[in-house]
């Protein structure tokens, strides 16, 4: 199975991050099939707190073309994606929401 996620960049205590397609079973920082975008947790910012720098960066046309032929984002990839703008944030289903409230009563 064909994964999109995260490689580790960066110096240590300084990550920064790919976001990469690559085969399931290869190890985190292994054999990459294409590198379609980056994200940077860490970004500078200016005197009113917004970005100086992008935070994140993706490919589309390339991440459109490998979630046509199959592949899987990771969740972490999913939640960049989301706060892009390319993916729906999912909503939990009402019978989700109805276990989560009848543990709490019990």
């Amino acid at each position: 199975m064909v994964k999109i996620r995260l490689t580790r960049m960066g110096k240590k205590k300084q990550p920064s991050y790919r976001i990469v397609v690559a085969d399931a079973r290869c190890p985190r920082n292994g054999k990459v099939i294409e590198n379609i975008g980056t994200y940077n947790p860490r970004n500078k910012r200016d005197a009113e707190g917004k970005d100086i720098e992008n935070k994140m960066f993706v490919k589309q046309d390339r991440l459109n073309e490998w979630l046509s032929k199959g592949a899987q984002p990771t969740d972490s990839v999913r939640r960049i994606l989301v706060k892009l703008g390319i993916f729906k944030p999912e909503t939990p289903t009402v019978k989700t929401a109805s276990k989560k409230k009848d543990k709490k009563e019990n």
